[in-house]
């Protein structure tokens, strides 16, 4: 088990936690939280061997195998299937000791190894993790250097999950991943039979995925049993002890109920005020959890309204000549608040892109009222960002006159105090530019807000303040995100992109999980297309109107029956020495060289009885196609 007794770590002389003691047992899941520079990554580091605690002790079992997420990666010209592979340490060096070892004593204790960690299955289980992380087959061929960033961090994924890990060490998951490759995952670490130790600001991933919360807060470090909803209502109890937590979530529900009563009555509002009904419930239990946060804003009034915002007709959304959505009919009123919801790779940016007029029509009509004022916060905004500006100075130019005090006073709400306002973004974390571009977009009082993947670096503090702030929001909302909380809590509608085409989704993101589940399995049954079939039954008849084609099927039906004897004697080698493994006596140590000897002979009948196999029914598919029968 991993145990810590009286720990103390600092960070530039700052104490980050002192005198924490505790243990995680074996096969526990559990989640590290706490706002940015508590101590999380550091944490992290120590248990890696990477920081030296600065006062007690922190051990773990030192024949662990630990497999831990890097946060980086290099331009590789390596295959993005083989990086995976390099997860698997022991994998690869056995593989590469095979290529090269000529003694057959040695090899025959290399292949016993090799089939003791089911070696054979690794390209496959690598092949399944890069497809579940979203990366095609053709993409899993690419180099790495031909990957963008996040792409790259979900092969860093891939690669630890590749590991035969006793603990599993992941930083930040799901910063990457869309919602589908999120409830991927989720399936993959309830799988996991090691011990796990994540950080993540996404409470339903936390949900879905631990049994214990670490948290750290005023330096001290405590472990509480349950989800991570259960860790909030918990501590919530504690602080709501609190005037101060009293207060703020009083004026909090106040806001919503003030919704709800205005809404309750009217037909076309029913559904919002039944949404936010739920989410006020939720509240109670909830909000003085965040009593300590840093970070409170809302959405500006829009100065002007009209209807509709933003109108598509028949539109083709894709690139070049490649449609990718097809058929868009969408009208984009004050009152929308749509979340779209589709399989990685469906369309969801692409459609996004051509909504806020980012990439041309390939086809329709996309019209916009005069009184537009578009909020976009693009997947990778912080990347647009000027790295040689500070956040006073990238405001001021959009604001240049508005008072100073009133800019500082605003960017203090996103968490930008004291020196953080001057400051040049380069030196930011990514969640403090997040942070910056999310403040840029609401200081512009935008009545659309289109916001493709906007909780992406944000911590839980910011992730509260945005759902809050959005659902007091007056404007327009079309949304793409991995986080649930906020889909669930701020969209009154979901529609799918999936298959080529945008269609309501009448379900709840339950169900879509479930729909998405159901989508996938389809995708991996490998059936032969009507168009393959008809090619093939053409390809027959063409050899058959040639007239005479013995000359044709008698080499053909040769090598195929040449092909089935080889495969029946390999068959009959096959059992032969599996019988000999049968037999205890060969395990004695006396015939521990006979033992490596069948065991070589063995694994070299089984190679070469898979590749034989893979011919012979080559040739009959080629036998039939000429037009054996």
């Amino acid at each position: 088990m991993i145990q810590y007794q009286d720990l103390t770590l600092r960070r530039s002389g700052r104490v980050l936690f002192a005198n924490a003691a505790g243990m995680i047992h074996p096969s526990w899941k559990v989640a590290l939280t706490g706002e940015n520079g508590a101590g999380k990554s550091s944490f992290f580091s120590a248990l890696l061997g990477g920081l030296t605690p600065d006062a007690g002790t922190l051990s773990r079992p030192q024949s662990w195998t630990v497999a831990h997420m890097a946060q980086e990666v290099a331009a590789l010209s390596q295959k993005a299937i083989d990086f995976v592979l390099d997860g698997d340490k022991e994998w690869r060096q056995i593989n590469n000791a095979l290529e090269s070892e000529q003694d057959d004593n040695k090899l025959a204790d290399l292949y016993s190894e090799f089939d003791s960690i089911d070696g054979y299955t690794a390209p496959a289980r690598a092949a399944q993790l890069l497809a579940g992380l979203g990366f095609s087959e053709s993409a899993q061929q690419k180099s790495v250097s031909e990957f963008s960033g996040g792409w790259r961090m979900r092969l860093n994924l891939a690669q630890a999950l590749m590991c035969r890990s006793d603990l599993l060490m992941l930083d930040e998951p799901t910063n990457h991943l869309d919602l589908d490759a999120i409830l991927w995952l989720e399936d993959w670490l309830n799988r996991y039979q090691g011990t796990l130790i994540l950080i993540s600001h996404d409470r339903d991933f936390l949900d879905a995925t631990v049994g214990h919360i670490l948290h750290i807060e005023q330096q001290t470090m405590t472990l509480y049993t349950g989800n991570y909803t259960t860790f909030e209502r918990t501590r919530a109890e504690r602080l709501a002890q609190h005037q101060q937590a009293f207060e703020k979530q009083q004026s909090e529900m106040a806001h919503l109920q003030k919704y709800i009563d205005r809404f309750r009555a009217q037909a076309t509002k029913a559904r919002q005020a039944q949404s936010r009904i739920k989410q006020l419930e939720r509240m109670v239990l909830i909000a003085p959890a965040h009593v300590d946060s840093a970070f409170s804003f809302s959405f500006r009034e829009p100065a002007k309204m009209g209807t509709p915002l933003i109108r598509l007709d028949s539109v083709n959304a894709g690139y070049g000549d490649k449609v990718i959505v097809n058929q868009i009919n969408l009208n984009i009123s004050p009152d929308t608040r749509i979340g779209l919801l589709g399989p990685n790779g469906a369309g969801k940016s692409t459609l996004i892109k051509t909504l806020v007029g980012e990439i041309p029509l390939l086809a329709g009509e996309r019209v916009c009222s005069e009184h537009l004022v578009l909020g976009y916060f693009a997947q990778h905004q912080v990347d647009h960002l000027d790295m040689d500006a500070s956040p006073l100075l990238a405001l001021t130019r959009i604001a240049p006159r508005t008072s100073e005090l009133e800019l500082r006073k605003f960017l203090g709400s996103f968490g930008f105090n004291g020196d953080r306002v001057t400051t040049t973004v380069e030196n930011f974390s990514g969640g403090e530019k997040a942070r910056l571009a999310l403040a840029l977009i609401v200081w512009q009082r935008p009545n659309v807000l289109v916001l493709d993947e906007p909780t992406n670096h944000l911590d839980l503090e910011m992730r509260h303040a945005l759902s809050m702030a959005l659902q007091a929001f007056t404007g327009a909302l079309i949304v793409v995100s991995h986080d649930r909380q906020l889909l669930g809590s701020c969209c009154d509608e979901f529609m799918l992109v999936a298959d080529g085409k945008i269609d309501i989704f009448g379900g709840s993101l339950v169900d879509y999980a479930a729909w998405l589940k159901e989508w996938r399995a389809k995708q991996d049954v490998k059936v032969e297309s009507t168009a393959t079939r008809q090619e093939k039954r053409e390809e027959r008849q063409q050899v058959k109107n040639t007239g005479d084609n013995l000359h044709i099927l008698r080499p053909l039906r040769q090598q195929a029956e040449k092909l089935e004897a080889k495969f029946n004697r390999l068959t009959e080698q096959q059992k032969t020495l599996a019988a000999q493994l049968e037999d205890m006596t060969l395990y004695l140590e006396a015939n521990k060289d006979k033992l490596k000897k069948v065991l070589a002979e063995k694994n070299k009948v089984d190679n070469e009885l898979a590749e034989v196999e893979v011919a012979y029914l080559q040739a009959l598919e080629a036998y039939e196609l000429a037009g054996g029968q």
